[in-house]
């Protein structure tokens, strides 16, 4: 019976911690940004590293990313990576037929897409509607929280 108590405390314990971790404080200045590994729109590795990354650019739904990587696909591919930037494109919850017709064409712009498949990948990161969230990187640390309206502004402003 002790034993059964203890496994039963035990696995509530770790319910409450995962969920915990789940709906975590989003990251603010000072934060530091915990690495994480994905893919490209082309299916190519991709791991953030803190301390070659100086933006990070994140996009939340389909319509904002798809104005935002209407402007960076303009901008050339050397624009993101000349700026030591990242772009990160939420693609979790997007059903197959979806994904059938949204993967070949971001293929086809010039920019790194990074897929942000993962169910709580961008859950630490701040959002507001419409916009892209750029977090200003210092050695992995949140220097600075800017939002991106790619329909109505160039990116300019927020990689500086």
């Amino acid at each position: 019976m002790k034993q059964l108590r203890f496994i039963l405390s035990t696995a509530a314990a770790a319910l409450l911690l995962g969920t915990a971790a789940a709906h975590a404080d989003p990251y603010a200045v000072g934060s530091k940004v915990a690495a994480f590994s994905a893919n490209d729109q082309h299916g190519a590795a991709f791991t953030l590293n803190g301390k070659d990354t100086r933006f990070l650019l994140v996009s939340f739904d389909m319509e904002t990313g798809k104005k935002a990587n209407g402007a960076l696909d303009a901008l050339g591919a050397a624009y993101l990576p000349a700026r030591k930037a990242v772009y990160v494109a939420n693609i979790h919850g997007m059903p197959g037929i979806g994904r059938m017709f949204a993967l070949p064409k971001m293929r086809k712009y010039a920019h790194r897409i990074i897929l942000g498949d993962d169910e709580n990948l961008l859950t630490p990161y701040p959002q507001q509607p419409g916009k892209v969230t750029v977090l200003k990187l210092d050695d992995g640390k949140v220097e600075k929280i800017t939002y991106w309206d790619p329909a109505a502004e160039g990116v300019d402003g927020h990689l500086k």
